[in-house]
Protein backbone atom coordinates (compact mmCIF):
# COMPACT_ATOMS: atom_id res chain seq x y z
CA UNK A 1 0.00 0.00 0.00
CA UNK A 2 1.50 3.32 -1.05
CA UNK A 3 -1.57 5.56 -0.77
CA UNK A 4 -1.30 7.26 2.60
CA UNK A 5 -4.78 8.78 2.30
CA UNK A 6 -6.28 5.29 2.21
CA UNK A 7 -4.34 4.48 5.37
CA UNK A 8 -5.71 7.55 7.15
CA UNK A 9 -9.29 6.93 6.05
CA UNK A 10 -9.24 3.35 7.34
CA UNK A 11 -9.42 4.27 11.02
CA UNK A 12 -11.11 7.07 13.03
CA UNK A 13 -8.13 7.05 15.39
CA UNK A 14 -4.58 5.91 14.76
CA UNK A 15 -3.10 4.75 18.07
CA UNK A 16 0.42 6.14 18.56
CA UNK A 17 2.19 3.30 20.32
CA UNK A 18 5.41 2.95 22.30
CA UNK A 19 6.34 -0.55 23.43
CA UNK A 20 9.12 -1.96 25.57
CA UNK A 21 9.21 -5.36 23.86
CA UNK A 22 7.89 -7.20 20.85
CA UNK A 23 5.80 -9.40 23.15
CA UNK A 24 4.08 -6.38 24.67
CA UNK A 25 3.47 -4.98 21.20
CA UNK A 26 1.76 -8.16 19.98
CA UNK A 27 -0.47 -8.46 23.04
CA UNK A 28 -1.60 -4.83 22.96
CA UNK A 29 -2.00 -4.51 19.19
CA UNK A 30 -4.09 -7.68 19.10
CA UNK A 31 -6.57 -6.12 21.54
CA UNK A 32 -6.68 -2.81 19.66
CA UNK A 33 -7.29 -4.57 16.35
CA UNK A 34 -10.01 -6.78 17.83
CA UNK A 35 -11.90 -3.66 18.90
CA UNK A 36 -11.93 -2.29 15.35
CA UNK A 37 -8.91 0.02 15.08
CA UNK A 38 -7.03 -1.46 12.13
CA UNK A 39 -4.26 1.11 11.68
CA UNK A 40 -1.40 1.00 14.19
CA UNK A 41 1.57 3.35 14.45
CA UNK A 42 4.45 1.79 16.37
CA UNK A 43 6.96 4.51 17.20
CA UNK A 44 10.68 3.95 16.82
CA UNK A 45 11.41 5.12 20.35
CA UNK A 46 12.68 1.85 21.78
CA UNK A 47 15.50 -0.48 20.67
CA UNK A 48 12.97 -3.28 20.05
CA UNK A 49 10.62 -1.16 17.89
CA UNK A 50 11.63 -2.70 14.55
CA UNK A 51 11.31 -6.17 16.03
CA UNK A 52 7.89 -5.18 17.38
CA UNK A 53 6.72 -4.02 13.94
CA UNK A 54 7.78 -7.30 12.36
CA UNK A 55 6.13 -9.34 15.13
CA UNK A 56 2.84 -7.46 14.94
CA UNK A 57 2.73 -7.74 11.15
CA UNK A 58 3.21 -11.49 11.49
CA UNK A 59 0.60 -11.87 14.25
CA UNK A 60 -2.31 -9.76 12.99
CA UNK A 61 -4.58 -10.51 10.00
CA UNK A 62 -3.74 -9.17 6.56
CA UNK A 63 -6.18 -6.26 6.82
CA UNK A 64 -4.26 -4.76 9.74
CA UNK A 65 -2.11 -1.81 8.64
CA UNK A 66 1.05 -1.51 10.72
CA UNK A 67 3.23 1.56 10.37
CA UNK A 68 6.29 3.14 11.95
CA UNK A 69 6.29 6.44 13.83
CA UNK A 70 9.13 8.80 14.75
CA UNK A 71 10.85 8.13 11.42
CA UNK A 72 13.35 10.99 11.55
CA UNK A 73 16.14 9.84 9.22
CA UNK A 74 16.43 8.18 5.81
CA UNK A 75 18.15 5.21 7.47
CA UNK A 76 15.24 4.68 9.85
CA UNK A 77 12.81 4.87 6.93
CA UNK A 78 14.64 2.08 5.12
CA UNK A 79 14.90 -0.07 8.26
CA UNK A 80 11.23 0.40 9.11
CA UNK A 81 10.14 -0.52 5.61
CA UNK A 82 12.39 -3.59 5.69
CA UNK A 83 10.82 -4.58 9.02
CA UNK A 84 7.42 -4.62 7.35
CA UNK A 85 6.02 -1.18 8.17
CA UNK A 86 3.41 -0.33 5.55
CA UNK A 87 3.62 3.40 6.18
CA UNK A 88 5.80 5.87 8.03
CA UNK A 89 5.17 8.94 10.15
CA UNK A 90 7.62 11.67 11.13
CA UNK A 91 7.40 14.62 13.53
CA UNK A 92 8.91 16.89 10.86
CA UNK A 93 10.41 16.76 7.38
CA UNK A 94 13.84 17.31 5.85
CA UNK A 95 14.74 17.33 2.17
CA UNK A 96 16.76 14.13 2.46
CA UNK A 97 13.96 12.30 4.25
CA UNK A 98 11.47 13.50 1.64
CA UNK A 99 13.69 12.26 -1.21
CA UNK A 100 14.22 8.89 0.47
CA UNK A 101 10.57 8.02 1.13
CA UNK A 102 9.60 9.14 -2.38
CA UNK A 103 12.31 6.92 -3.86
CA UNK A 104 11.11 4.01 -1.70
CA UNK A 105 7.52 4.62 -2.87
CA UNK A 106 6.52 4.29 0.77
CA UNK A 107 3.28 5.71 2.18
CA UNK A 108 4.53 8.56 4.34
CA UNK A 109 2.96 11.15 6.62
CA UNK A 110 5.40 13.98 7.36
CA UNK A 111 4.85 16.28 10.31
CA UNK A 112 4.30 20.04 10.08
CA UNK A 113 3.47 22.71 12.63
CA UNK A 114 3.31 25.90 10.55
CA UNK A 115 1.95 27.16 7.25
CA UNK A 116 5.44 27.48 5.80
CA UNK A 117 6.23 23.87 6.69
CA UNK A 118 2.95 22.74 5.13
CA UNK A 119 3.73 24.67 1.95
CA UNK A 120 7.24 23.18 1.82
CA UNK A 121 5.92 19.64 2.26
CA UNK A 122 3.38 20.36 -0.47
CA UNK A 123 6.15 21.48 -2.85
CA UNK A 124 7.97 18.21 -2.15
CA UNK A 125 4.90 16.24 -3.17
CA UNK A 126 3.08 15.51 0.08
CA UNK A 127 -0.62 16.31 0.32
CA UNK A 128 -1.36 14.32 3.49
CA UNK A 129 0.37 15.70 6.55
CA UNK A 130 0.67 15.10 10.27
CA UNK A 131 -0.09 18.23 12.31
CA UNK A 132 2.21 18.01 15.31
CA UNK A 133 2.19 18.92 18.14
CA UNK A 134 -1.46 19.71 17.50
CA UNK A 135 -2.58 21.03 20.88
CA UNK A 136 0.45 23.31 21.20
CA UNK A 137 0.43 24.54 17.60
CA UNK A 138 -3.02 26.07 17.32
CA UNK A 139 -5.36 23.09 17.59
CA UNK A 140 -8.55 22.84 15.51
CA UNK A 141 -8.61 26.61 14.93
CA UNK A 142 -5.27 26.48 13.12
CA UNK A 143 -6.35 23.60 10.89
CA UNK A 144 -9.59 25.36 10.02
CA UNK A 145 -7.62 28.44 8.95
CA UNK A 146 -5.18 26.33 6.92
CA UNK A 147 -8.11 24.76 5.11
CA UNK A 148 -9.11 28.14 3.73
CA UNK A 149 -5.71 28.81 2.11
CA UNK A 150 -4.41 25.29 1.39
CA UNK A 151 -7.64 23.38 0.70
CA UNK A 152 -5.88 20.52 -1.10
CA UNK A 153 -4.07 19.34 2.05
CA UNK A 154 -5.38 16.66 4.40
CA UNK A 155 -4.23 16.32 8.00
CA UNK A 156 -3.84 13.83 10.79
CA UNK A 157 -3.44 15.92 13.95
CA UNK A 158 -1.38 14.29 16.70
CA UNK A 159 0.02 15.49 20.00
CA UNK A 160 -1.96 16.31 23.11
CA UNK A 161 -5.21 14.94 21.66
CA UNK A 162 -7.56 13.09 23.99
CA UNK A 163 -10.82 11.20 23.67
CA UNK A 164 -12.59 14.45 24.62
CA UNK A 165 -10.89 16.67 22.01
CA UNK A 166 -10.67 14.18 19.12
CA UNK A 167 -14.24 14.81 17.85
CA UNK A 168 -13.56 18.53 17.38
CA UNK A 169 -10.62 17.72 15.12
CA UNK A 170 -12.44 14.99 13.20
CA UNK A 171 -15.30 17.38 12.44
CA UNK A 172 -12.99 19.47 10.23
CA UNK A 173 -13.18 18.94 6.47
CA UNK A 174 -9.40 18.71 6.10
CA UNK A 175 -8.91 16.12 8.84
CA UNK A 176 -9.02 12.44 7.82
CA UNK A 177 -8.27 10.95 11.24
CA UNK A 178 -6.46 11.76 14.48
CA UNK A 179 -3.45 10.17 16.12
CA UNK A 180 -3.27 9.65 19.85
CA UNK A 181 -1.50 7.82 22.64
CA UNK A 182 -4.42 7.92 25.08
CA UNK A 183 -5.55 4.41 24.12
CA UNK A 184 -2.49 2.75 25.67
CA UNK A 185 -1.74 4.48 28.99
CA UNK A 186 0.75 2.90 31.34
CA UNK A 187 -0.41 2.26 34.86
CA UNK A 188 1.49 3.15 38.01
CA UNK A 189 3.26 -0.18 37.68
CA UNK A 190 4.61 0.91 34.29
CA UNK A 191 2.60 -1.67 32.41
CA UNK A 192 -0.05 -1.34 29.72
CA UNK A 193 -3.17 -3.09 30.98
CA UNK A 194 -5.12 -4.91 28.28
CA UNK A 195 -8.54 -4.44 29.90
CA UNK A 196 -8.01 -0.67 29.91
CA UNK A 197 -6.79 -0.70 26.31
CA UNK A 198 -9.82 -2.72 25.22
CA UNK A 199 -12.26 -0.26 26.77
CA UNK A 200 -10.48 2.83 25.40
CA UNK A 201 -10.22 1.35 21.91
CA UNK A 202 -13.88 0.35 21.95
CA UNK A 203 -14.89 3.84 23.07
CA UNK A 204 -12.83 5.43 20.29
CA UNK A 205 -14.64 3.35 17.67
CA UNK A 206 -18.08 4.05 19.14
CA UNK A 207 -17.38 7.79 19.37
CA UNK A 208 -16.73 7.88 15.65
Amino acid sequence: MTDVLKVLETSPVIPVLAFESAEEAVDVCRVIFEEGLKVLEITLRHPTALEAIAAVRKDLPADAIVGAGTVITPDLAKKAMDAGAEFGVSPGLTEELAKTVKALDWAFLPGVATLSEAMQAREWGFSELKFFPASLSGGPGFLKAVGSVLPDLTFCPTGGISADTAPEYRALKNVATVGGSWITPRGRDGKIHLDVVRELARTAVIAH
